[in-house]
């Protein structure tokens, strides 16, 4: 539209020995901190089995944090001859920065409407709250013609201008003038349709339909503006790596076309295909990119710069057109372009038989057992055959893509994996 790792932190109380007290050991999956070793002398084994125990005991008991003060007291310990020794005073240490949380980003941010880098609580909280007025005082379009078979975002063209596949009061247009169909629905009314189509279709989908409003089709979701040259790109950037490192090869990448994040964190623009075209493959490579996806992002930008692909052509193409242009560009699979027809440009009729999760969704919605299917294996269609999903979606054109975001919730796969 990836496809977005916690490290659990654990301590243990420091070892003391003669000296100050040593910090926690930090512990992750990976072993880090240090070995002790102990050697065969027997004195030395029983001096260390003491301090371990000794160590122990103090370590349970919490430690009160005295207020900070300009000289410290001297502090005293009984050795274990009973002898009080005063304890050098180590020299005063800054405090290390708390780390901070970052705060999960909005499972509506993909791929394919790349979100800008993440912000700190205060702005943030400050970005929220503007997106919020705005909404209130510029709700979404609710009259704007839109298609199943069509694109329903609205584009942007490299340049900034806007594209819509319907212009203004295009259903009073007859389909000879706009060399396009009738539109079915507008942008307050096509995702009320496609509900009102699964239920009739199929009553059990109702339970799974109130609990999970899908925002895709909404007319927020439709009010989305999507550049399909930064999204397709991202897309690339984002395949078989891990969503951080997707974000860092991006940043990188755009930071080849001196584009620098603004004071809100966002970006000023994306860089134009006629600018990415003419980079060579060995400064793309410098991003982070590999030698394949270096040649597929420039390849996707001499297609945009030379017009064989155009917001105007994404927008208007049919559903079979659409695929066509698309998969003939490298590096665009079959459900990429799936993923980018159903998440960018918001059309409903997608339908993709080779996505794992729309298979046991599919599956555990005819009520197969998918914990058994999964065991036995099976190759690709392991837990439904194409053919058979084909028939089960069959009746619920021309809403298939809202069909398939409910297998999904189905089978609690999380969507915002699937958009980036």
């Amino acid at each position: 539209m990836g496809l977005f790792f916690l490290a659990c932190v654990s301590r243990e109380p420091g070892i003391r020995g003669r000296g100050p007290r040593r910090p926690p050991l930090p512990h992750s999956t990976l072993l880090y901190g240090e070995t002790y070793n102990l050697t065969s002398n027997s004195t030395e084994i029983a001096r260390s089995s003491m301090s371990l125990r000794r160590s122990a005991r103090l370590g349970s008991i919490p430690t009160i944090k005295a207020p900070a003060q300009s000289s410290a007291p001297k502090m005293t310990r009984v050795q274990n001859n009973a002898v009080t020794k005063p304890r050098k005073t180590s020299p005063t240490k800054k405090a290390a920065p708390k780390a901070t949380t970052k705060t999960p980003t909005n499972s509506g941010s993909s791929y394919w409407s790349p979100e800008p880098p993440a912000l700190d609580s205060s702005t943030q909280n400050l970005a929220t709250n503007t997106a919020a007025n705005n909404r209130l005082h510029t709700p979404p379009p609710l009259d704007r013609p839109v298609d199943p078979h069509r694109t329903n975002a609205t584009l942007l063209t490299p340049h900034g201008s806007s594209v819509a596949a319907y212009p203004p009061h295009a259903e009073d247009a007859s389909p000879s003038k706009t060399g396009l169909p009738r539109p079915a629905a507008t942008t307050g009314t096509l995702l009320d349709q496609a509900v009102a189509h699964l239920i009739a279709t199929d009553p059990r989908l109702k339970p799974v339909i109130e609990q999970h409003p899908c925002p895709l089709f909404s007319p927020e979701g439709l009010a989305e503006k999507i550049d399909p040259f930064n999204s397709l790109t991202s897309s690339i950037i984002g395949q078989q790596v891990s969503g951080a490192a997707a974000k860092s090869i991006r940043n990188k990448f755009l930071a080849l076309f001196q584009i620098e994040p603004s004071e809100d964190g966002s970006r000023s623009r994306f860089p134009l295909p006629e600018e990415v075209a003419k980079c060579d493959i060995p400064t793309l490579r410098t991003a982070g990119l590999s030698q394949r996806k270096a040649e597929y992002i420039q390849g996707l930008a001499e297609k945009f710069a030379n017009g064989e692909l155009s917001a105007q052509k994404l927008a208007k193409a049919s559903d079979e057109e659409l695929v066509e242009m698309l998969i003939a560009v490298r590096g665009l699979g079959k459900w990429s372009v799936e993923m980018f027809a159903t998440f960018a440009l918001k059309r409903t009729d997608v339908f993709s038989t080779g996505d794992l999760g729309v298979q046991r969704g599919c599956a555990a919605f005819v009520g197969r057992d998918v914990s058994k299917l999964k065991a036995k294996g099976g190759g690709k269609f392991k837990y439904m055959s194409e053919k058979d999903m084909l028939e089960l979606a069959a009746k619920f054109s021309p809403y298939r893509s809202l069909f398939m975001w409910y297998m999904w919730r189905i089978e609690n796969v999380d969507v915002a994996v699937l958009t980036g």
